[in-house]
């Protein structure tokens, strides 16, 4: 019987082990708290309710109306969107519930708040323009009460928050590094030109685009240039890092991939015109857009196309993937969800504007902005939705003790020595 026990311990060490490593990994809720999310690669490999199979069935879960059209990208966090709204028009922050819709605060900030909110340890953090509200915002993410603010030039950039440090860049040319608690400069870097591009950080390295045609590679700590590289044109896309290759676009319409450490090229890609749009780089593929209207899905090691889809406007959009599939917006008012593999159509959506929000996709709901003013949410509906949140609810708890039955041909390949089962 002392066998029997033994085994009995040991599949239920066995289970639980594997259960919650998972869970650790890829938590019930997760989040997409800044613009790259937390990877800098725009993916999120935890999703596991939309796919290839069932994203055609999506449909509009709720849509919010702003005071202003809604280029900024939403960041999702604890059952809460954030985003910006106003393109020198009345600029808010808002706050809604996830799953309805229902506003739960809003902050009045500028004219202009077009950068993605980050979230980051119960604060959000944005940038604004306009003067005399240039500035750095950092907000209570549950009230919307203002912690603190830095002065800057109009902010385009969204901001990357890592290690309690905020790093955005503005239109003075600087890229900021504050401390989140605070609001204290740490650092600047200057370069030479305005920066719209948003920071990317990986292994200590800040990684930023400039009007001054080049992508900086800087101490995440120090500000310190490690190393540029000079591209044909500015650089307003927001590079990704991913096993260390940085991938960014340019307004000469390349695409380039460079060595993370060293700034050497690696290799470029020619679309058919100016690369706003910023990478998602998942399982191997580099996803961005270009204003020939098309979204290209690249090989990440050699930049050799795999395949491209031609939509019906600018691209500048940035796209986001989560299990397989594809999304991204553009300025033919339309949201597309793409096989991340094969660039197949699986879904769209037509909204009343352009869409050049980046969309964020959380917890089976793909969320996204519109130049109509609104707010987008969209899920499985009706049925399919309860069946696969009843799977993953039952797969994320260990089975209960008195419910397990040994089986009785298996036996211990060794002798266990006395105490070893805990006794």
């Amino acid at each position: 019987m002392k066998n029997i026990r033994i085994l009995v311990l040991i599949l239920c060490a066995c289970f639980v082990s594997v259960a919650w490593g998972e869970q650790l990994t890829c938590p019930a809720h997760t989040p997409w708290g800044q613009f790259h999310r937390h990877n800098m690669q725009r993916w999120n490999p935890c999703e596991n309710v939309l796919n290839v199979n069932n994203v055609g069935s999506l449909g509009l879960k709720w849509s919010y109306t702003t005071k202003g059209q809604v280029d900024s990208s939403p960041a999702v966090v604890n059952g809460v969107v954030y985003i910006g709204s106003g393109y020198f028009q009345i600029g808010n922050v808002y706050a809604l519930n996830a799953r309805t819709g229902a506003r739960l605060w809003s902050h009045k900030l500028a004219e202009s708040v077009e950068p993605a909110p980050a979230v980051a340890n119960r604060v959000v953090y944005v940038g604004t323009g306009v003067p005399p509200n240039n500035k750095v915002w950092a907000l209570n993410a549950r009230t919307g009460i203002k912690l603190w603010s830095y002065d800057t030039s109009f902010v385009y950039s969204s901001p990357a928050v890592v290690n309690g440090v905020v790093y955005i860049g503005s239109n003075d040319g600087l890229l900021y590094a504050l401390n989140a608690r605070t609001g204290a400069k740490l650092w600047t870097y200057a370069t030479g030109d305005e920066i719209i591009s948003s920071p990317a950080v990986a292994d200590g390295v800040v990684y930023v685009g400039s009007g001054d045609h080049n992508l900086y590679a800087l101490n995440a700590s120090t500000g310190a240039k490690l190393w540029s590289y000079t591209t044909g044109n500015w650089v307003e896309s927001s590079p990704a890092v991913a096993n260390g290759v940085v991938y960014v676009g340019s307004l000469d319409g390349n695409v380039y991939a460079l060595n993370a450490s060293t700034g050497a090229l690696l290799w470029t890609y020619a679309t058919g015109d100016w690369v706003y749009s910023s990478p998602a780089v998942a399982n191997g593929v580099v996803y961005i857009g270009s204003d020939d209207n098309n979204l290209y899905a690249l090989n990440a090691n050699t930049g050799t196309l795999l395949w491209s889809y031609t939509t019906g406007g600018f691209v500048t959009s940035a796209p986001a993937v989560a299990n397989g599939v594809v999304y991204v917006g553009s300025d033919d008012n339309k949201l597309y969800a793409l096989n991340a593999s094969t660039g197949t159509l699986l879904w769209s959506y037509a909204t009343g504007g352009s869409v050049e929000s980046s969309p964020a996709i959380a917890n089976g709901v793909v969320y996204v902005g519109s130049d109509d003013g609104s707010v987008y949410a969209f899920g499985l509906t009706g049925g399919a939705r309860a069946k696969i949140l009843a799977k993953q609810e039952a797969a994320s708890h260990p089975p209960e003790l008195r419910t397990l039955r040994p089986d009785l041909n298996l036996r211990v390949s060794e002798r266990v020595a006395a105490g070893d089962d805990g006794d």
